[in-house]
């Protein structure tokens, strides 16, 4: 897997957060010649994601430091499972640990996430999609997550994607109208348009929009979208979606299912890296 170079750039950061000026506690405890191994268990229940992330931290403390994994990402592991191994100097894996593991548990928690919405949505034409609710700086790895988990991912970020949203609209005075002024300066593009009920979601229509974000509407004014629009466009649903509703949600006919919760609100999965002499 090829990583970016930002993100091998927030790695070393992550490390210089964490090791300063050098680990203090190891260095007058472990002899710089010690070498171990070590292991990464689950201790839950969940998908693993961020494996990819996690070797480059050793690779960069070290190039020969050795990763191994014994799951791969996106596997369904359970508590107990020994799910990689890392080995080399004793002094790297300590220096290594905590970022390796913060990225590990991050990841499978969005991962996890994931996978629970779209099990939930399976059997409607519906599809799980993240947003730009991402941590700040972890946007790519958290969208790497949410495919791990069998989502789909949105737009990256403001440069990929048009996306009328209802601030759009009022600094220009119409969904008519900014839909007209993103057709004449790019004509490639698909168009999204957010509305907020059935009469801007018939403007947006005629206006020419591709797809249509509907933004906190109940379930009953979803499926009456979906009548509406007929096929004419892309239906996504937006706003206050929980695992407790989505299936109401995804039953309306709606083809996609934007969660921000995905990356905003995942717990972290519980992952430890023990040594073993």
């Amino acid at each position: 897997m090829d990583i970016p170079s930002g993100v091998i750039d927030l790695i070393r950061h992550a490390l210089e957060e964490d090791i300063g000026h050098g680990d203090v506690t190891t260095s007058l405890i472990v002899p710089p010649d010690n070498t171990a191994r070590a292991l990464y268990i689950a201790k839950g229940s969940f998908v693993l994601a961020g494996f990819p992330f996690a070797a480059e931290v050793f690779s960069m403390l070290d190039p020969e430091t050795r990763f191994k994994t014994f799951h791969h990402d996106g596997a369904k592991v359970v508590k107990g499972d020994v799910l990689g191994e890392v080995s080399g100097k004793t002094r790297i894996l300590l220096a290594g640990e905590r970022v390796s593991l913060n990225i590990l548990q991050r990841l499978s928690g969005i991962a996890t996430l994931t996978g629970q919405f779209v099990d939930l949505v399976r059997g409607t034409k519906a599809r799980i999609v993240d947003t730009r609710k991402t941590t700040p700086g972890l946007r790519y790895m958290e969208k790497y997550a949410v495919k791990t988990g069998g989502g789909l991912n949105h737009r990256f970020g403001l440069f990929d994607g048009i996306l009328i949203k209802d601030n759009h609209i009022e600094a220009v005075g119409g969904i008519t109208e900014a839909v007209n002024r993103a057709k004449s300066g790019h004509h490639l593009a698909k168009i999204e348009v957010e509305v907020e009920n059935l009469k801007e979601l018939q403007e947006a229509i005629d206006a020419g929009a591709d797809i249509v974000m509907l933004d906190n509407m109940l379930p009953q004014d979803m499926a009456e979208a979906v009548a509406l629009a007929a096929g004419k466009v892309t239906i996504e649903a937006s706003g206050n979606v929980t695992l407790a509703n989505v299936r109401e949600v995804a039953e309306t006919g709606v083809n996609l299912i934007s969660v921000g919760a995905l990356t905003h609100s995942a717990v972290a999965a519980d992952i430890s890296m023990k040594i073993v002499t």
